[in-house]
């Protein structure tokens, strides 16, 4: 047993097949086969149940490629934290959701390659399911998501709340079409729930959801007249969009979603990692009162005004 048939191992069980695992790890599958058949004779078990439609890890190879992830994970993070040690500057990979990648962390970015710039920092963006898949899965290091997190294999850290409001076109709205539609990201959104809740709350009902990839489009759509969303105020509040959409306040339940930062329980927090929370905390931007209500830049709190389906125009 050694790291290169422990990485067989995993892409296997991740994969569920040979081909699949033989292209991700760049090689022949008869190499994959034989790690395979070797880790079985050495270990005296079968780590593979082969079946008409790929591989599938038995309970043996399922513990096993547990513990291929954690020392994969670990031999990545002892690398990195010997190039820091080194003076090397080390990697990064963190996670954001679109909007808060977009608004929020341009600064912090900045501030951090001013401060560090030996780091091979990595920004990937996704809705907030994805990332947490990814977090857990070792390959983000941390990521910014959407709502409260309870995971047992997570630690989250609240950085801020946003705002949520209702998007619409600056214009209003001409057809009773678009006033049932809603443009929004696929599930794996944190916001996409609430967006739904909020058609239904306004009255709404039914509505259609237009799926969307990226927040540009999004936001483009809406100020087409397509439809509406539900987005943080400080998207709508930027350049160019606040020319073109106009922002309606939602109900509290809703307008308010904790932005968080997760990461593994079990994962070395490595000095690049401190150094970016470090410099997220120093840069301008919302944070949370001591009394729960969101703060601006100025650090007055953002009011909210209430929204129900009765009263509502949206």
């Amino acid at each position: 047993m050694d790291l290169a048939g422990l990485r067989v191992v995993k892409a296997v069980a991740d994969t569920g097949s040979v081909s699949r695992a033989a292209e991700a790890l760049n090689c022949v599958q008869s190499n994959v086969t034989a790690r395979i058949k070797r880790l079985e004779e050495d270990l005296g078990v079968d780590l593979f149940l082969r079946l008409s439609r790929g591989m599938e890890p038995t309970p043996a190879g399922r513990v096993l490629s547990g513990y291929a992830d954690r020392v994969l994970r670990l031999v990545a993070q002892a690398r990195d934290a010997v190039a820091e040690a080194a003076g090397r500057g080390g990697r990064l990979a963190v996670g954001s959701m679109e909007s808060t990648a977009a608004v929020r962390l341009p600064p912090v970015l900045a501030r951090f390659h001013r401060d560090h710039p030996d780091v091979d920092l990595t920004i990937t963006p996704g809705p907030t399911e994805t990332l947490l898949a990814d977090v857990l899965a070792g390959r983000l290091d941390g990521a910014f998501v959407g709502g409260e997190v309870a995971h047992p294999d997570l630690i989250a850290r609240r950085i801020f709340d946003e705002e949520l409001v209702l998007a619409e076109p600056a214009a209003g709205l001409t057809t009773e079409s678009a006033r049932r539609t809603l443009i929004a990201f696929g599930r794996a959104c944190a916001y996409r729930g609430r967006a739904e809740m909020a058609m239904r709350e306004a009255g709404r009902v039914p509505f259609r959801v237009m799926e969307f990839g990226a927040l540009d489009a999004i936001l483009g759509c809406v100020g087409a007249g397509m439809g509406v969303t539900v987005i943080p105020r400080a998207v709508v509040e930027r350049n160019p969009w606040r020319d073109l959409l106009a922002a309606r306040p939602l109900p509290d339940a809703l307008a308010r979603m904790p932005t968080q930062f997760v990461r593994r329980a079990d994962a070395i927090e490595t000095a690049s990692l401190r150094a970016f929370m470090e410099a997220f905390s120093q840069a301008p931007g919302p944070a949370i009162a001591a009394n729960g209500a969101m703060q601006g830049a100025t650090g007055s709190p953002t009011s909210r005004a209430g929204l129900n389906g009765s009263s509502a125009a949206c």
